[in-house]
């Protein structure tokens, strides 16, 4: 096994994922393995090339869709056998979409959303789970990260599926985080709050505290670095969090009636 920071993260094809790519070689530079899982071949192999040109770490990608177990098991495999057992797995590979239940049309929205959020990140860590286990009975570094989204607290208007999703992979993150504990795999939850990329760019009302990408990033693997197991990014938002948990269902039914909807694609 490599003595190199083993890291995979999905959804490295751009936004997020791409910046803690970035964020990662940069920090660690030629000390550094990642392995990108993406669905843009050609945004993947841009983002090696760029990493392993101005970082020096070594970086492997491979194309999946994290809804497909199949794909998720035949990577894990083949990085087990050919890379070895990662240190940190990032399920990070989510999609927003502007969803009403009242529409049947939105029903395989909400599906792939579901499929996507929650049970990628279910697709992502299974695999590793059991190699982790003797990593980290043998000292070494063992952590799954899971992004979930600070719209997970509160359910939003035309975001049905988007909230109940994170609102699953957070106390899906929690369960799993106690389940690892006596196996000294370390579980952290992020959930940023309004970061810029793709998925935001179509948004066309008001995003509180917007962060950019790269900053984000860098909060992130620090955070990551700290074994957190739940944080909020950027802080401001973790006191709105904090606040709009506490809220009457009355009080937040009142401030959502004319609150702004995610559109509906």
């Amino acid at each position: 096994m490599s003595s190199q920071l083993h890291i995979v993260i999905t959804g490295a094809s751009s936004g997020i994922g791409q910046a803690l790519a970035k964020a990662y070689g940069r920090h660690y530079g030629a000390e550094c393995t990642l392995t990108l899982i993406g669905r843009k071949q050609s945004a993947l192999d841009s983002l090696r090339n760029e990493i392993m040109t101005a970082y020096g770490s070594q970086v492997h990608v491979y194309v999946a869709d994290v809804r497909d177990v199949e794909r998720m098991q035949t990577i894990a495999s083949e990085l087990l056998a050919n890379v070895g057992t990662p240190h940190i797995v990032i399920g990070n590979a989510g999609v927003s979409r502007g969803t009403l239940t009242e529409y049947q049309e939105d029903i395989p929205a909400f599906q792939a959303v579901f499929d996507t959020n929650m049970m990628g990140l279910v697709h992502t860590f299974q695999p590793f789970i059991n190699a982790m286990k003797k990593s980290a009975m043998q000292g070494l570094p063992a952590q799954l990260v899971g992004i979930a989204s600070v719209a997970g607290i509160r359910g939003l208007p035309g975001s049905g599926a988007y909230s109940a999703s994170k609102a699953a992979a957070i106390t899906y993150l929690e369960s799993l985080r106690v389940e690892m504990q006596s196996n000294n795999i370390s579980v952290t939850t992020i959930a940023p709050g309004y970061i810029r990329t793709p998925m935001t760019d179509i948004n066309t009302y008001p995003m509180p505290f917007l962060m950019e990408a790269d900053v984000f990033a860098n909060k992130a693997i620090h955070a990551i670095a700290a074994q957190k197991r739940f944080t909020v990014i950027p802080w401001q938002m973790g006191i709105v969090a904090r606040l709009i948990r506490l809220l009457p269902a009355g009080l937040w039914d009142f401030i959502m009636k004319k609150a702004p909807h995610k559109a509906r694609l």
